[in-house]
């Protein structure tokens, strides 16, 4: 009889739903097993040699939710439909011109019809207020155009198209910043974008010594400024210049009111999120030719322009043995050797994937970047007895990312050797990156003796409904929310069903020791110290060569400045970014069932990545 390897009903609707092959009323996928055989035998046909043995050793890899492709690549591949297999995107400069912006749209409109969320940073558009020379005009400023995107996704998403996901950055010296930073206090408000303010390491020591800071834009940009503006001129990084440019102030704060109100904004409405820019680029492998200033939606993957996600996640409850007993334990062997796989499957789903913009795939084969990660942390932490949240818990933590990176970076040296290494490759400048820097002594030979086929090779991604799909493990790196809770999940015609859901690991010793009962090690998000979350993220930040999505979920009766001291504790421990969520009027409960919310994605719920 066949293995039915769907333990809830919602595990299988998910499938149904989202990744299961259809066309019209003929149904390709009979069951799961099906789906798997389909994206096994797609990225398969990469390899030059020996297919048949890639399927069937893909196929192993993807049985039982071992290891858990990016959504897109589970619905998409093997499919022959025109459809990219990236989950995500940041595009490219925004040019400060009408027709820049609407070929910015353009392009926008076109990657998210394939399926793919994008990734802005619209530091580029002049300040409101300012006077467009070329046509006499006033601008109108970042956050106006934003709402225009807005409307785009919205509409793309009348048509049928799964539910979008955008990310909007902007420079916390782009003279707009007040306006983006409370743009969503109106929850009516771009409310399918995500929104990250860039904090520079000058910033926050400016906040640190209760600085002024200056509000600056490209001087070869602005004809006349308004009466109150300033007249100084400073030289600064801008993004679409090579080097750092003029750039005339508009304003000066103080850089603690700055600080103040983007905190107070995230307290009240969740949102803006934080990404310490200097940071990402000084830990970027391609520090030598890129200069980033966006993410990906959810933020584990900091991008150039054009950039893309290409997303992997190992199920961690399958590497625990004897669970529950004393005699629990991770099986390395096993983990290895899966990470070892799933680099070569992602490394061929650039191969075998359509793009929606030629510029997009120029980049994506310069570079080859993958991110593999890890889903079900909290299960697994749980089923070896330990307590999220303890000393204990960020050593096997770290433990088990430490082995998946230098893994997948052994397994990245092997596939240069026989596949050649990525194209914008140049030994000398790669292995001066500080990360490259802090890898085993093995690995930094073996990319001088062979090179590397991947240029980054590691992110935790949020991984909500995918981990859904695996009968509702915890997602990425975040605490289990709850044992049991109400799950509201989207359907294909954009109706919302409720369903109730139990934890993987609370399900698993419940089958054992009675329906009343928790695990010894279980603790849910809430009982956990912002500065639990923060240590978790932290213990996995040096073997994370992109990025970590991770939601520090705080109490609604926390007060502001404990909220606000959560990101300067994230700073001071060498994040490169933070997002918390604490319950409001805007965006409601994570998770719970709440009325009168307005629809779209957060960058805070459960379904945050694009997939």
């Amino acid at each position: 009889m066949p293995t039915d390897y769907f333990e809830t009903p919602i595990s299988r609707l998910i499938w149904d739903t989202k990744y299961r092959y259809r066309e019209g009323e003929t149904v390709h996928d009979k069951d799961v097993t099906d789906t798997w055989r389909r994206v096994a035998r797609a990225l398969a046909e990469a390899e030059t040699h020996a297919p048949e043995h890639w399927e069937q050793e893909f196929y192993r890899l993807l049985e039982d939710f071992k290891f858990l492709p990016g959504g897109r690549i589970t619905a998409g591949a093997g499919t022959g439909r025109r459809v990219t297999l990236f989950n995500c995107f940041v595009m490219g400069h925004i040019e400060d011109s009408m027709e820049g912006i609407f070929t910015a749209l353009k392009e926008g409109a076109l990657t998210m019809q394939q399926g793919g969320g994008v990734g802005y940073d619209f530091s580029t558009l002049r300040p409101h207020g300012s006077r467009a020379w070329a046509v006499g005009g006033i601008a109108s400023g970042p956050v106006s155009f934003m709402r225009i995107w807005d409307s785009m996704c919205a509409t793309l998403l009348s048509t049928g198209a799964r539910r979008g996901a955008m990310m909007a950055t902007l420079r916390c010296d782009h003279p707009d910043i007040l306006a983006f930073i409370d743009a969503k206090r109106d929850p009516r408000e771009l409310r399918h974008f995500n929104l990250s303010v860039l904090i520079s390491d000058a910033f926050m020591k400016a906040v640190q010594e209760d600085a002024e800071w200056a509000l600056v834009f490209p001087a070869s940009q602005l004809e006349e400024l308004p009466a109150r503006a300033g007249n100084g001129v400073i030289e600064r990084d801008w993004p679409g210049y090579d080097a750092p440019v003029p750039c005339r102030i508009v304003a000066v704060l103080r850089a603690r009111e700055l600080w103040e109100r983007l905190m107070r904004a995230s307290y009240d409405c969740a949102e803006p999120g934080v990404l310490f820019i200097d940071r990402i680029n000084h830990w970027n492998n391609l520090w030598y030719r890129e200069r980033i200033t966006a993410t990906n939606p959810c933020g584990e993957i900091p991008l150039p322009p054009y950039g893309a996600c290409d997303l992997g996640s190992l199920n961690l409850t399958r590497f625990i043995e004897e669970p529950f007993t004393e005699n629990a334990r991770i099986n390395y062997a096993a983990l290895r050797e899966t990470s070892r796989l799933a680099v070569r499957l992602l490394d061929n789903v650039i191969d075998v994937s359509h793009f929606p913009l030629p510029y997009q795939r120029d980049q994506v084969f310069q570079t080859r970047r993958i991110g593999l990660g890890i889903t079900g942390l909290a299960d697994a932490l749980m089923m070896l007895g330990v307590r999220y949240g303890s000393t204990e818990s960020f050593e096997t933590a770290a433990e088990i990312m430490r082995e998946l990176c230098h893994t997948a970076y052994r397994a990245s040296l092997q596939l240069a050797r026989e596949k050649g290494s990525f194209p914008a490759f140049d030994a000398d400048k790669y292995l001066q990156g500080s990360f490259i820097q802090s890898l085993p002594r093995d690995i930094r030979q073996g990319i001088v003796d062979q090179g590397i086929r991947n240029s980054h090779l590691i992110a935790i991604a949020p991984t909500g409904t995918i981990s859904l799909l695996a009968n509702n493990v915890s997602g990425g790196l975040e605490p289990v929310f709850e044992d049991r809770f109400r799950r509201r999940v989207w359907q294909s015609d954009g109706a919302q069903v409720e369903h109730e859901v139990v934890d993987y690991a609370c399900r698993l010793w419940r089958s054992r020791h009675g329906d009343d009962s928790l695990p010894p090690a279980f603790v849910d998000a809430l009982a956990l110290t912002p500065e639990m979350h923060l240590q978790m993220q932290a213990a996995m930040q040096p073997y994370a060569d992109n990025a970590i999505s991770k939601t520090i979920n705080i109490p609604e009766h926390f007060g502001f400045a404990d909220y606000r001291s959560v990101f300067e504790k994230a700073y001071a421990m060498g994040l490169k970014g933070c997002t918390a969520f604490r319950p409001n009027p805007v965006t409601g409960s994570v998770l719970s069932v709440t009325a009168d919310v307005p629809a779209g994605s957060h960058c805070c719920d459960i379904d945050r990545e694009a997939d």
